[in-house]
């Protein structure tokens, strides 16, 4: 089997997708007061940092931002005696509009988790989400507010956002598996 890649969003275009989204949070919410951004862990909370940061170099405040891991909501996870939630969103979200950050949004299964989590922490008065790419193919009934990039895709391809923080470089990727002849 090979893979063939090809690049869908470089440094550059990720730069201007979070700034585009930025702006269109201040607008949805007439500014960043009473907003928190949960990035969801891995790739998602490098992204809420960013978007956290252009968020202050636009408004000139600082909006609350925190790393959300869903491992613990996640319905493919394995249930196990003794586990334990270690969600560590620790941000006060009660009557707040929380923006859930994530790099791939794909069938929604991850959200649900995350929506989940923040539910456990309080009660938001909104939940809205912003994801860097939207692949489609969704298994449960739920639509991002910002978006990146809306990338169609094949159940045999896949997304790959590599990031600096992790990756060494800013870089989404469409993967498409093909068997060889």
């Amino acid at each position: 089997m090979s893979i063939d890649t090809h690049v869908i969003m470089d440094e550059t275009a990720i730069r201007r997708a979070l700034t585009r989204i930025a702006h269109e949070i201040l607008e949805r919410n007439k500014g960043i007061e009473g907003c928190v951004l949960a990035g969801i862990k891995t790739r998602g909370v490098f992204l809420a940092k960013r978007l956290a940061e252009r968020l202050e170099e636009i408004e000139g405040a600082s909006i609350p931002w925190g790393e959300l891991d869903v491992t613990f909501y996640r319905d493919d996870r394995n249930k196990t005696v003794g586990a334990t939630n270690d969600n560590s969103f620790k941000l006060p979200i009660h009557g707040k509009k929380v923006i859930l950050f994530d790099d791939v949004l794909y069938t929604g299964r991850t959200i649900r988790a995350a929506m989940d989590a923040i539910m456990d922490c309080g009660r938001p008065e909104s939940i809205q989400l912003a994801v860097l790419a939207d692949r489609g193919h969704r298994e449960l009934p739920i639509r991002p507010d910002y978006i990146g990039k809306n990338v169609p895709t094949s159940k045999s391809e896949e997304i790959e956002v590599l990031l600096q923080e992790i990756d060494g470089c800013d870089v989404v990727r469409i993967m498409h598996h093909r068997e060889e002849s």
